[in-house]
């Protein structure tokens, strides 16, 4: 049996992450539902922290390039949970932006080689920029 690339809290935690998009984008979808985005952000952080273990999700958010994005991602989930949605949906928004920025490009290229609206998807990428890499001379 060939070895899988995740372990099976790994996947707990893809889950996780997961279900905290889904319910991101319900709430979203029903006029940002303080609760649905609230339940979105938990799941969401419960699945990274599961995901690359306790340790290493404090390190991301507390890494000195990335405050800036950590304190809008926090306070945004504080707006949330003081009942103002849309403004903290839209600083949050701003955090996961600059927290998550550098992947966008990964995740970009894996939606192109989706079946149907991959090609829909990379002339998009396309025209906003993001598949271009923004260190180029880093060697990965």
């Amino acid at each position: 049996m060939p070895t899988m690339w995740l372990s099976d809290s790994q996947k707990i935690g893809v889950a996780f992450c997961s279900g905290g998009g889904f319910f991101l984008v319900a709430g979203v979808l029903l006029f940002f539902d303080r609760a649905m985005l609230a339940m979105g952000n938990i799941l969401f952080l419960i699945g990274l922290t599961i995901i690359i273990g306790p340790q290493k999700t404090a390190l991301f958010f507390a890494r000195k390039q990335k405050l800036k994005g950590t304190a809008a991602f926090f306070g945004g989930l504080a707006l949330i949970l003081l009942r103002w949605p849309l403004t903290g949906f839209l600083v949050e928004l701003y955090g996961i932006m600059v927290l998550f920025g550098d992947f966008l490009g990964t995740i970009a290229g894996f939606a192109r080689n989706l079946p149907v609206v991959g090609p829909y998807i990379g002339l998009a990428v396309d025209r906003i920029g993001l598949g271009e890499r923004r260190n180029a001379d880093l060697p990965v």
